[in-house]
């Protein structure tokens, strides 16, 4: 398409980087277009302690037979955001809340309160009660596909979502268990949302014996790891993820206990912290910001430069219209903004998830005197040196690296040793060297902006201030196990990822598949492609014929990342192209590939930023390779794939899965 990103990510001169940072990167222009947005430069930076999620009183607590009850409801939370004069603000959210009556468990957080749960010690079941209002915080695309415009499921059973709106009805929501091993009603399908109160209910409950229910119950033989929940409703996740719906849950085993027994010796207590990393804007009282309009942040590069055209019937005033993607100048951890912890001198364990829209982030560590904020500081020492000992289902071969490219959605397991003489009395900062731009691969050399905007925030996520006491223990990965893979082979499936442009001539990044020879882009409500056969083992090769990288999700599994080549296609760029049919019957168009070739292996691992010697449920299929994964599909039933830029997924990047 006219805008190729790949293109401006690879410059790294200054005039490619102008071209490729955001709107809102621009300051001065942004706070004439948009008054009253928080500006970060008037934020505090490590000022504000930051939440352990694994900490006793962050945790969920069970009733007396072991079950949950959680309602989603909206909130107010202090971020650490002040306004320009320095009061502080709280900021509307949407979240999780304990509803068992325990005490002090009665509020809506962000993120959500933490499950911690035991592997193999029979399922956990949590009933989630939708108490969501009858509006939104944030500004709402109705003319996507999402639940109130359902293609084909208008009388699905008995009901025409047409008449439906947020406004009468309340906000539809559903939960899924990232990396849950669910049957498939319970696992959070976008099309099995439900209004407050539990009045609607999406058209895929029509297909589970007894109907609908929000008692969900989750599997918990899978490995030791850390998943996360979130919403998951059709057309709106990104939404309301962004107002705050989300949070960690834990399974632990004999070997990972979590406490100061565990075989393995890894930090417990308060030397495991369970970390949720997110951006976002505010409105400088507080409020989210989300853009979506004329004069916006990024909708001069997604809509008008793209060469869209929104009708004024369905676009009033040019929106609220979805965009491609979303990068935030505010980086939070744990719902605060820029926070520090604490720490003594020894090794700690770091939980850390991606819970960003569109965001890849690639962390480093770096010690600065006391008191700095600057990871650039000129008392900033090198980039430190840590461990990686799993990732997003568990443990792996444990991996000594200085950096790492975080892509959404995924988790990293991390040992971080603070015991280091040179430590003692000093300033660890979490920095963040990825772009505030689409991800094409490419990081580090050229990519700081802080030459070009002086009062970039993004490029720092929080800081660890070190005691002066006495060296605790350092960290060991000796005794950490291997990891070895998926067992079993069987078929190997062609998946692609393409981007086009809908009706509307907004881009529309999409799934495909290699049918009947050809490479097809399938939005989301056309006939399902991806079959595997239930108790089977399968290859799937995601062929990556766009310009950005996208960290692709399967639900149900977790799999082995098998290895990359590099590709060549011939591609007409949407011209002709071919014709995409949208929701509404409708057609936008997606570049037709073809000449599709394979080329050398292209070979990743802690050098290059990469941990993949563990089981995943996200992996990064970069632009012109062709990445190949290898899963078990051992539960029947309707699941989900897509890529988990929120924004994408949204507006089409989805298809569903079906074990068969």
């Amino acid at each position: 398409m006219e805008f190729n990103r790949r293109e401006f990510v690879k410059l790294g001169a200054v005039a490619g980087a102008a071209a490729a940072v955001p709107a809102w990167a621009r300051r001065a222009a942004a706070e004439q277009l948009i008054p009253g947005l928080s500006d970060p430069v008037r934020q505090v930076l490590f000022q504000n302690r930051v939440a352990n999620a694994l900490a006793p009183e962050f945790l969920f607590q069970p009733d007396r037979r072991g079950r949950y009850k959680v309602g989603l409801g909206e909130g107010a939370q202090y971020t650490g955001l002040v306004d320009r004069r320095g009061r502080s603000k709280k900021t509307p959210i949407f979240g999780y809340k304990d509803i068992n009556g325990k005490k002090g468990g009665s509020r809506v957080s962000w993120p959500g309160r933490t499950f911690e749960v035991r592997r193999n010690n029979g399922e956990t079941e949590v009933q989630w009660n939708n108490d969501l209002p009858n509006r939104h915080p944030l500004p709402v695309d109705t003319n996507l596909h999402w639940c109130f415009s359902l293609n084909g499921h208008s009388s699905a059973n008995g009901v025409d979502y047409s008449r439906y709106s947020i406004q009468r009805n309340g906000v539809p929501a559903i939960t899924h268990l990232h990396g849950g091993h669910s049957d498939f009603q319970f696992d959070g399908n976008p099309e099995f949302f439900y209004t407050p109160g539990e009045q609607i209910a999406g058209p895929q409950w029509d297909d589970v014996p007894g109907g609908f229910t929000n008692r969900f119950r989750y599997d918990n033989d899978v490995p030791a790891g850390s998943l996360w929940y979130h919403d998951h409703a059709l057309g709106i996740t990104r939404l309301n993820v962004y107002a705050g719906m989300a949070g960690f849950y834990f399974v632990r085993d004999d070997d990972d206990t979590g406490d100061d027994q565990n075989r393995l010796g890894l930090p417990s207590g308060p030397r495991e912290m369970a970390l949720a990393i997110q951006d976002r804007m505010f409105f400088e009282n507080g409020h989210l910001f989300y853009p979506s309009f004329p004069g916006d942040p990024f909708y001069a590069d997604f809509i008008t430069g793209e060469g869209a055209v929104l009708p004024p019937e369905l676009f009033p005033g040019g929106g609220p219209t979805a965009l491609a993607e979303f990068f935030g100048d505010h980086m939070l951890v744990n719902g605060t903004l820029w926070p520090k912890a604490d720490v003594d001198r020894s090794c700690y364990r770091l939980r850390l998830l991606n819970g960003c829209d569109s965001r890849f982030m690639v962390l480093r560590f770096r010690a600065v005197a006391d008191g700095v904020t600057d990871p650039n500081h000129p008392s900033a020492s090198a980039p430190l040196p840590f461990y990686v000992i799993g990732s997003d289902q568990g443990l792996g071969t444990p991996r000594e690296t200085d950096t790492l490219v975080f892509e959404p959605g995924s988790r990293y397991d991390v040992l971080f040793d603070f015991s280091e003489t040179a430590l003692a009395g000093r300033r660890v900062i979490m920095e963040n060297i990825g772009w505030d731009a689409p991800f094409g691969g490419d990081f580090g050399a050229g990519a700081d902006l802080d030459d070009l905007f002086a009062d970039r925030r993004t490029d720092r996520v929080m800081a660890f201030d070190v005691s002066n006491g006495a060296r605790g223990e350092a960290c060991d990965v000796s005794g950490l196990p291997t990891y070895s893979g998926v067992s079993g082979n069987g078929p190997t499936r062609q998946v692609a990822l393409f981007e086009g442009k809908d009706e509307f001539g907004r881009l529309q990044p999409l799934l495909g598949a290699r049918v009947g020879g050809e490479w097809k882009a399938l939005p989301w409500h056309l006939p399902t492609t991806e079959k595997p056969a239930l108790g089977t083992t399968e290859t799937w090769e995601v062929y990556n014929f766009t310009g950005d990288a996208h960290p692709v999700h399967l639900h149900l599994v977790n799999f082995e990342i098998l290895g990359r080549s590099a590709i060549t296609f011939d591609s007409d760029d949407g011209d002709p192209g071919q014709v995409v049919l949208q929701h509404n019957g409708a057609t936008g168009r997606a570049p037709a590939v073809t000449n599709v070739s394979t080329g050398g292996a292209v070979d990743l691992g802690p050098a290059d930023g990469y941990y993949e010697t563990a089981p995943k449920d996200m992996v990064t299929a970069l632009p012109e390779q062709v990445t190949r994964i290898r899963a078990h599909f051992d539960k029947p039933g309707r699941y989900v794939w897509h890529c988990h830029i929120l924004s994408h997924e949204d507006h089409e990047m989805m298809r569903v899965l079906e074990v068969e």
